[in-house]
């Protein structure tokens, strides 16, 4: 049975945004301070095409040669589906922490649960994994940065220490930008959105400049195979996509502190993922044209710091190495803030250990401050494991992208299941904060829908097969061929033993909601909408 909330009159000093979150029956604690750049650059910071096209390239194109560049706009179609589903609910569930609340309230509590818990594994994760991606860039801007040896190659034992190292440092930093406030979260993390945009371009026109080939590239399989031969190497391949194009949702994360989120949020979304799309696709090409060999096996192993060093000479490459390297921050910075939020978001409801502390915010800076340490320390000690294990590291790093998309697939399909129930049911009477239409697929939601669903599955299976050339590539240790299962099932069991503590909380948490978005007050004479 759907319900909507009839709100009361807001309070004299109250805005709308305020009055719309005690319609979902939580009392304002964030801070309002994001506009729609910021928001904008949430999603794609996350993404972040600079730091993951570079610290991935070489493992497409080592699986699966050029042509692996096709499995870009695949992923791309496919996350752009689950990306128009997810603008919907962010127009009707403005709330951090969105993919527990919108699993939660379009299936059940216990399965919302599930959702937000297996996005914070994966988010802590994630910001290791991009942590980690500085030493990929950092020593070969300067040979100074290799603190710990002389080898900074990640599988060796001195550049594992030294990536910890240096993850360490950026993951100290990052927390303290998340604590000190979401506005100087927000500047950073635009400025540093800002240098990205323009680093992608640089890349993109200056490798234009300096092609070795045509486009056709494109469609040279690099004597991997032909027709059918090519699909394996093609599916693992994509894993390459497959890890970048995730976190779109960050803008959803942030609707609490953003202004007009019912508005803003959907469009962000939407933006950041389509401007990654892109922006990344383009990287792809123009690195394939522009590389010097692609027989000589360096694309395959150094990648795209390779392509630019060598067209660009070193001093023209390191100045856009270092953009890199800002980008890599920006994205450790935007993963931790969206993990914080998906803390706070499900310990106000009293469902995580230390929820109380973790639920408060830090009245001067309007941060729930205890959310980002817990992510910033769980980050550094997954980057522990780095030293001496660089092959489990990288199969952790790859997993956590599965529980991502198990994290999305627990919204989709319930979206799917609910569609086919009429919802959404109140959709006449909704409205943005400026009087707009909430955004809808309309008649096409379902089929959409069903897309993100389709998609969703079949790269869960693809990204979790128990690949040993991807997990265990020196075959020494069995747990790693088949490490994905391995760690999924860890983390749903530790995750099944975590909800049997909250399960008697967790049942009286509303579990559906149709809510009808609330129609704002007139603008007043000479305000902007």
């Amino acid at each position: 049975m759907s319900t909507t909330p009839t709100l009361a009159p807001p309070p004299a000093g109250d805005g709308a945004d305020a009055v719309d979150l005690r319609g979902f029956g939580y009392e304002p604690k964030l801070r309002r301070s994001i506009g729609s750049y910021a928001s904008f650059a949430a999603g794609f910071s996350f993404v972040s095409i600079l730091t993951t096209v570079f610290q991935l390239f070489a493992f497409g194109f080592s699986f699966g040669g050029p042509a692996f560049f096709w499995t870009w706009p695949l992923v791309f179609a496919g996350q752009f589906m689950v990306a128009l589903n997810f603008a919907e609910l962010a127009a009707r569930y403005p709330l951090s922490g969105c993919i527990y609340q919108w699993s939660r309230r379009l299936s059940n509590a216990t399965i919302g649960w599930f959702a937000g818990w297996v996005m914070i594994v994966a988010q802590i994760v994630t910001v290791a994994a991009a942590a980690i991606a500085l030493q990929v860039v950092l020593p070969q801007i300067w040979s100074g940065f290799q603190l710990v040896g002389g080898d900074p190659a990640l599988t060796s034992t001195s550049g594992a220490t030294n990536a910890v190292v240096l993850g360490s440092v950026l993951i100290a930093l990052t927390t303290l930008v998340n604590v000190s406030g979401v506005r100087l979260m927000a500047i950073v993390n635009s400025t540093g959105v800002t240098l990205e945009i323009i680093g992608v371009a640089a890349v993109v026109i200056l490798l234009l400049f300096n092609v070795e080939r045509g486009p056709g590239v494109v469609f040279d399989t690099g004597g991997l195979g032909s027709g059918l031969s090519y699909v394996g190497p093609f599916l693992v391949s994509a894993l390459m996509a497959a890890y970048v194009v995730v976190g779109f949702d960050s803008a959803g994360e942030l609707s609490e502190e953003t202004r007009d989120p019912r508005h803003i949020a959907p469009r962000t979304i939407l933006r950041a993922l389509a401007a990654s799309g892109i922006g990344g696709g383009l990287m792809l090409l123009v690195a394939l044209m522009a590389a010097p060999s692609l027989t000589d096996g360096r694309l395959a192993t150094e990648g795209l710091p390779y392509v630019l060093t060598s067209r660009l000479g070193q001093t023209g490459g390191r100045v856009l190495l270092v953009d890199v390297a800002i980008a890599v921050a920006v994205c450790t910075l935007a993963i931790q803030t969206a993990g914080s939020r998906m803390i706070f978001s499900m310990a106000r409801d009293g469902v995580l250990p230390f929820s109380g502390a973790l639920s408060k915010v830090n009245p001067r800076t309007g941060t729930p401050a205890l959310p980002a340490i817990v992510v910033g320390v769980g980050a550094a000690a997954v980057l522990l494991v780095n030293i001496g294990q660089a092959a489990l590291f990288t199969a952790l790093t790859s997993v956590c992208i599965v529980l991502l998309y198990i994290a999305y697939a627990l919204v989709t399909v319930p979206l799917l299941i609910r569609r086919g129930r009429g919802w959404p049911r109140s959709e006449g009477a909704g409205a943005t904060e400026r009087g707009g239409k909430l955004f809808s697929l309309g008649r096409f939601g379902i089929v959409v829908n069903a897309a993100a669903v389709l998609y969703g599955i079949g790269m869960i299976l693809n990204l979790g097969w128990p690949r040993q050339e991807v997990y265990d590539p020196a075959g020494t240790h069995w747990y790693l061929h088949y490490f994905s299962l391995l760690f999924v099932g860890a983390a749903l069991l530790a995750g099944a033993l975590a909800y049997l503590r909250y399960r008697a909380r967790v049942a009286t948490l509303h579990p559906r909601l149709d809510f009808a978005a609330p129609v704002p007050a007139p603008v007043a004479a000479g305000e902007t909408a």
